[in-house]
């Protein structure tokens, strides 16, 4: 990795000091940016996707210092990429980006049709989002080239190892970064993330940005989504990394091959090395394809783990082996073994990128990610976890994970265990098959379920609780006493109120989230908040 080439001058987009969020929209660039012609922009979309971008208007005089896909969130100096939409064009915006000092347009040729781009220099490319990633990175500099980037995707556990390989990649002496769903972290300065993977022009923003203030290994959430739409397209990686896979955003991908497919772009020459969990069958498909380092907690890998204890307060201990007889002891305070395999996956990234391994296991005592197996202490004489398990697998894996957790019942004997007590919806405007499974889960691997609302948008809520019902009522080996509470709130008073000295109270599906989506508000509910504040205000 090399020195990013020196800015020349301070792009009129920014000013001194803006690297972290500026404006309503938070976003994050450079301080200074190097004022690039528009024509090196087409040569570089030309040279990434095999197809050069016709330049129309006065494209050979332009240069440019930001780029940006949202009319209202331009700056002077901007590219703006006008893109095709489902309900509407981006170049129907046109007129607005260029008011607020856009200078240029990259759209398709319908997008270039539109009245507000007209003459307007203008780079016209059949497939502009395929086009996006490679021309903002070469117009911040290529800046995934100047620092190690850590790519994790999968259906669960992204949001975890990014957390773990962040403190692990600090512990062995690097200047870390994060990029993901519940935050943007650099230099420890957080930013809330609207996306788990940001758009492109925010990517390479917010790269560059965390080149200039020095960063040299960041850790990165990829989502399918991302990898399908493009969004990061022109990003190198020192490390793509595979956790696992299940059925999630069907609603998106057709099938489980084409949600199998998005994820797998992330290892088709993005990345210098690849670090594949083969706990699943994907994994396994995918090690078979590429050339991996291999982790698993359930078979031979080049990274297992060994001697797992699982201690009564959610922590855990394990010794990592991995290449080379290494054998390293290691602390979580997360309990479950998706999160063992979770370290490790963070520690095989951490090993190859070439930093030490037995610093990069201490990193990961201390860890706490928010909303992902995130435990709620006020004093209560049970366990209570908050979780953002919203989908059959990540429930599944959750709700016997905590049963290992419960502890003796207040009788104490022998004969008297906890129990686990579990509040659970499900959102609208998704995934509808899924809700009577999880329904049926939680009824199989509870004690207690109460059937709340989760985020039901423009859905009726009853409607999404009665699939719930359905399936948690005729589930086979159902051992649950089951609840409907559409009210979340009083649902997670309930369980409070019931548990018992060894039990297990678990909040599930919103994980990290500050808001309830109903209709069109967003409206403020934390499910550790409320949580919390049961427990401080139970009689008990």
């Amino acid at each position: 990795m090399g020195p990013l080439p020196g800015p020349t001058e301070t792009s009129p987009s920014a000013s001194p000091g803006d690297t972290g969020p500026t404006g309503e929209e938070g976003v994050i660039r450079p301080r200074t940016v190097v004022p690039t012609a528009l024509e090196a922009l087409a040569a570089r979309i030309a040279e990434a996707t095999g197809t050069a971008p016709e330049m129309r208007g006065a494209a050979g005089d332009v240069t440019t210092t930001g780029a940006t896909l949202r009319a209202h969130e331009a700056r002077p100096g901007d590219l703006f990429a006008a893109l095709p939409g489902a309900r509407a064009h981006g170049a129907d915006f046109a007129d607005q980006a260029l008011a607020r000092g856009a200078v240029a347009v990259l759209t398709d040729p319908a997008g270039a049709t539109r009245p507000g781009v007209g003459t307007l220099p203008t780079l016209v490319h059949p497939q502009p989002r395929e086009a996006l990633g490679p021309a903002c990175s070469r117009l911040y500099g290529d800046p995934s080239s100047h620092l190690a980037l850590l790519g994790v995707t999968g259906t669960s556990g992204k949001t975890t190892t990014v957390y773990l390989l962040e403190a692990a990649l600090a512990a062995a002496g690097g200047t870390t970064g994060l990029i993901g769903t519940v935050e943007t972290r650099m230099h420890g300065r957080r930013v809330p993330s609207a996306f788990t993977t940001p758009e492109a022009p925010d990517l390479q923003a917010l790269l560059a940005a965390m080149v200039e203030q020095g960063v040299s290994h960041a850790a990165m959430e990829v989502s399918s989504h991302a990898l399908a739409q493009g969004r990061v397209g022109g990003t190198r990686y020192a490390v793509g990394a595979f956790t696992n896979l299940s059925a999630e955003h069907l609603d998106f991908h057709p099938t489980m091959e084409d949600y199998f497919a998005a994820k797998a772009r992330l290892f088709d020459g993005r990345a210098d090395r690849h670090v594949v969990c083969v706990d699943d069958a994907w994994g396994k498909r995918l090690a078979d394809s590429v050339a991996a380092t291999t982790v698993s907690t359930t078979g031979p890998a080049d990274w297992t783990a060994a001697d797992v204890v699982a201690h009564p307060d959610g922590s855990q201990t394990f010794r990592a082996l991995g290449p080379e007889g290494l054998a390293l002891p290691v602390s979580l305070r997360l309990p479950g073994g998706f999160n063992v395999a979770n370290a490790l996956v963070a520690l095989a990234c951490g090993h190859a990128v070439g930093l030490d391994p037995e610093r990069l296991a201490t990193g990961l005592a201390a860890v706490t990610v928010p909303g992902r197996m995130q435990r709620v202490e006020a004093g209560q004489p049970f366990l209570a976890v908050v979780d953002y398990a919203h989908k059959p697998a990540a429930v599944e894996a959750l709700l016997r994970t905590l049963r290992t957790q419960v502890g003796p019942g207040e009788r104490g004997d022998a004969g008297d265990r906890g129990r686990v007590l579990t509040v659970l919806g499900c959102g609208g405007d998704r995934d509808r098959e899924k809700r009577p499974v999880m329904g049926a889960l939680a009824a199989q691997l509870s004690d207690l379920v109460w059937i709340t609302d989760d985020n039901p948008r423009t859905e009726d809520p009853a409607a999404i609780r009665a699939a719930m019902l359905d399936g948690a009522r005729t589930a086979p080996d159902a051992r649950a006493i089951v609840a409907e509470e559409g009210d979340r709130r009083a649902a997670i008073r309930a369980a409070v109120a019931a548990a018992r000295p060894g039990d297990v109270v678990v909040v599930a599906g919103k994980g990290h989230e500050p808001g309830q989506k109903v209709g069109a508000e967003t409206l403020p509910f934390s499910d550790v908040d409320e949580l919390t504040t049961a427990i401080q205000e139970d009689p008990a």
